[in-house]
C-alpha cells in the first residue's frame, strides 16, 4: 500500500506542473492565433480537426467543443486520413492539425496531401521548429516545459495546452459569431444543460392539474381539492384573481389547533398574497425563488391569470435539482 501523503505529494506536483504549462500558452499567443481566427470565420466550409495517438483524443474533444458552439467541425485521424479518409476535405474547410512534436510519419505525409488541395493548415504543435510548423499556414505554439509523467514520456501537460489552445480557439470563435445562449440551447436541446436552456415554467405545469377553490369554499371542500390534485396546495380566487393560496401545511396546523372546521372556509386559513410567478420565466429560476422563501410549489399566472402550480417534484422529475 502506497503513501498516502507521497500520493497527494505527487497529484498536486502533477496539477502544478500542468497549470505552469496552462499559463506559459498566453506569451504564445500572436498574430497566427488571431488569423487562424479570422480564417476559420471567413471559411464557407468546415473545421477538420486532425491528430494521431493522444492527439487525436485532443481532437475528438475540440471537435465537439466547435460543434457546440456554433463552428462546424468534424474528426479525421491523421492515420485514417492517408488511407481513404482524405475525402472528408472538402473545398473551402480549414484543416488544424495536432502533434506535439509536429514530425510524425503520418503528419509528414498527410499535409502535402492537404496543401494540394490548397487548404489552409493551422498547426497546434509543441515543436515551432517541425516539419508541421515549416508547412503550416498559422502555428499556435503549445510547447510545454516537461510532461507531468515523472519520467517527462506520458502526454499529459503537452496534452492539456493542446485542449487549452482548442478551447480558446473555440471561446474567441463564439464570441465573434455573437453566439448566444438561444443559440447555445439549439445545439443542447437534451440532458439537464439543455433544459436548463429552453424549459420554461409553463412548459413543466402542463400536465398538471389547476387546483383551485373560491373564499367561501367549506374547509371540507378545500382538503379534499388538495388531495384530489395532489400537488399539495391550492390557489384561492375571487373574480378570476389569485388573492390567496392554501397548503397542506396549513391543514395540519389548523387541525391541530382542534378547531371545529365545519364552520370554516377557505378565507379563514388561506395566506393572503402568496408567492407567484410567471408562466414565461426560466424553469431554472424557479429554484431559486423556492429557496428564497422556503416553499416546495409556487403558483404560476399568465398576465396575473391563474393557470396552475409548480410543484418541487416538477423540478427534481426534469433534473435540475
Amino acid at each position: 500500500m502506497g503513501n498516502n501523503n507521497k500520493i497527494l505529494d505527487t497529484a498536486k506536483k502533477t496539477i502544478l506542473i500542468e497549470t505552469d504549462a496552462v499559463k506559459n500558452l498566453i506569451n504564445f499567443l500572436d498574430e497566427n492565433f488571431e488569423n487562424s481566427v479570422k480564417t476559420i470565420l471567413r471559411s464557407k466550409g468546415r473545421v477538420i480537426v486532425t491528430g494521431i495517438g493522444k492527439s487525436a483524443n485532443v481532437a475528438t474533444k475540440i471537435v465537439a467543443t466547435f460543434n457546440s458552439t456554433g463552428t462546424p467541425a468534424i474528426f479525421m485521424h491523421a492515420a485514417d486520413a492517408i488511407h481513404g479518409d482524405l475525402g472528408n476535405i472538402q473545398k473551402d474547410d480549414v484543416v488544424i492539425c495536432i502533434s506535439k512534436s509536429g514530425n510524425t510519419p503520418e503528419i509528414k505525409i498527410l499535409v502535402p496531401l492537404i496543401h494540394n488541395s490548397g487548404n489552409k493548415i493551422v498547426a497546434i504543435t509543441g515543436n515551432p521548429n517541425s516539419y508541421l510548423a515549416d508547412k503550416a499556414d498559422f502555428i499556435l505554439n503549445t510547447y510545454v516545459e516537461k510532461e507531468a509523467c515523472p519520467n517527462n514520456l506520458a502526454p499529459t501537460s503537452s496534452t492539456t495546452a493542446q485542449m487549452v489552445m482548442g478551447d480558446a480557439l473555440a471561446v474567441c470563435l463564439l464570441e465573434q459569431r455573437d453566439f448566444t445562449r438561444k443559440d447555445f440551447a439549439k445545439y443542447h436541446p437534451g440532458g439537464t444543460l439543455g433544459k436548463k436552456l429552453y424549459l420554461r415554467v409553463s412548459d413543466l405545469i402542463e400536465k398538471n392539474d389547476i387546483p383551485q377553490v373560491n373564499l367561501d369554499t367549506p374547509i371540507k371542500d378545500v382538503i379534499y381539492e388538495i388531495s384530489d390534485k395532489r400537488l399539495g396546495t391550492t390557489a384561492v380566487i375571487d373574480n378570476d384573481l389569485v388573492v390567496g393560496v392554501i397548503t397542506d401545511g396549513d391543514i395540519r396546523r389548523m387541525l391541530e389547533k382542534n378547531l371545529d372546521i365545519n364552520g370554516l372556509k377557505a378565507s379563514d386559513i388561506m395566506s393572503e398574497n402568496p408567492k407567484k410567478i410567471e408562466a414565461n420565466e426560466m424553469a431554472v429560476n424557479v429554484i431559486k425563488v423556492m429557496q428564497n422563501h422556503g416553499i416546495s410549489q409556487i403558483l404560476v399566472v399568465d398576465n396575473d391569470k391563474y393557470i396552475g402550480v409548480l410543484h418541487f417534484h416538477d423540478l427534481l422529475k426534469e433534473g435540475f435539482i
